[in-house]
């Protein structure tokens, strides 16, 4: 997100808080490196499902609310919904604050990472920003957002 275009859609700040948590969901080495080892600069696995969810309410309606608002179009909102349900249908059979090994244990984790590189990589290619990069840390993002 290090060039997030600000004029992308109005709602920018809250697009960065999704834009986040779909990379780190959808980045299996930055999983691996980060969440499982308990790097805390980056949060942990319910704490990302909160940046997707928290502000937005994807988790009750759906992202296609937000379209001009949040999201660019159609596309984009469809991408973020599959992705939003997937780590909440994860979210809710293992349970809040697990450690990372038993959500990536779960048998829908790796169709959660897809879904979640897909939105990612569709909300990165809109906001002109490399997709393959490492997330940023939750400081940067507050830092970038100024945000909490």
């Amino acid at each position: 997100m290090a060039r997030m275009r600000q004029n992308t859609v109005p709602w920018w700040r809250w697009r960065a808080q999704v834009r986040s948590a779909l990379h780190m969901f959808g980045d299996p080495a930055f999983q691996q490196e980060s969440w499982l080892t308990g790097q805390a600069e980056y949060g942990s696995v319910t704490d990302a499902v909160y940046r997707l969810v928290g502000d937005t309410w994807l988790d009750r309606w759906s992202a296609a609310t937000y379209i001009g608002r949040i999201f660019v179009d159609g596309d984009e909102a469809e991408a973020v919904d599959q992705a939003v349900l997937a780590a909440l249908a994860v979210l809710h059979e293992v349970g809040e604050e697990q450690p990372a090994g038993a959500y990536f244990a779960h048998p829908a984790w790796p169709e959660l990472v897809r879904k979640a590189r897909a939105a990612h990589e569709r909300l990165a290619a809109a906001d002109a920003d490399d997709p393959g990069r490492r997330p940023d840390t939750l400081d940067v993002l507050r830092i970038r957002t100024g945000g909490r």
